[in-house]
């Protein structure tokens, strides 16, 4: 079952399922380490400073070597640490990154390998749904500038702005019919836009209580867009 599985992954992405050792090694963007502190390969027992060469395997022996705690999202996907990311680069990251680590390829490795496959996929794949949407990636960014917006907080809205949320929200429970519901979708997905730009230029200027008020508004609108989600799926 495995061997036709990974057979056919391999197919599609171009490779073959005993190409793990036959790798070249993926450049990544791996904060530098100094000292003599870094992991050596838990295999070979290759000096750490190689094995962070490509930060996944050993230079030495091809063995997969376990996440690096000390990457954030942004370093694990070759983005720089802005608001501003390259979906299109994103995506294609995370597709190259899904056939270099991804669990199927090691069917046939060590248990320990097998492990750290599991936690380098879900790691990428973590790293790619935060910096894939606007919002999940701002409060991420935020995150690492040492700000953090609790779930449920209002961070004293303004009341203007609550008024408008309760107004979108009456609208839409009264919606009745496909043209009610695109009018309020494509205002609320305007809105989006609008903040989008506005939390982009706030993170450009390092004002991060701007951008922590902003992201807020879009925490608000991004919960109506799930009502909206909801209420086009027939009961």
């Amino acid at each position: 079952m495995w061997g036709g599985r990974t057979w056919t992954l391999s197919r599609l992405w171009g490779l073959w399922p005993t190409g793990v050792l036959g790798r070249r090694p993926l450049s990544c963007n791996a904060a530098s380490l100094k000292g003599n502190s870094s992991p050596q390969c838990w295999n070979c027992g290759g000096p750490g400073d190689l094995i962070r060469g490509d930060g996944f395997f050993c230079p030495q022996c091809r063995a997969l070597q376990p996440p690096d705690p000390t990457r954030d999202h942004f370093s694990l996907m070759d983005c720089n640490r802005s608001f501003r990311v390259d979906t299109t680069k994103l995506q294609h990251r995370y597709q190259q990154l899904q056939r270099l680590i991804h669990p199927d390829f090691f069917s046939q490795r060590s248990q320990r390998e097998k492990d750290f496959s599991e936690k380098h996929s879900t790691l990428v794949n973590d790293a790619y749904k935060t910096l894939l949407a606007p919002l999940s990636r701002g409060l991420y960014l935020l995150k690492l500038h040492g700000v953090e917006i609790p779930e449920g907080t209002d961070y004293e809205m303004d009341r203007q702005f609550l008024m408008e949320i309760m107004d979108i929200n009456e609208k839409l429970a009264e919606a009745q019919n496909e043209a009610a519901m695109k009018e309020i979708e494509s205002s609320v997905r305007a809105k989006q836009k609008e903040l989008t730009d506005s939390v982009s230029r706030a993170f450009e200027q390092d004002d991060f209580e701007k951008a922590k008020e902003i992201l807020t508004k879009m925490r608000y609108f991004s919960n109506i867009e799930e009502k909206i989600k909801l209420k086009k799926i027939p009961l």
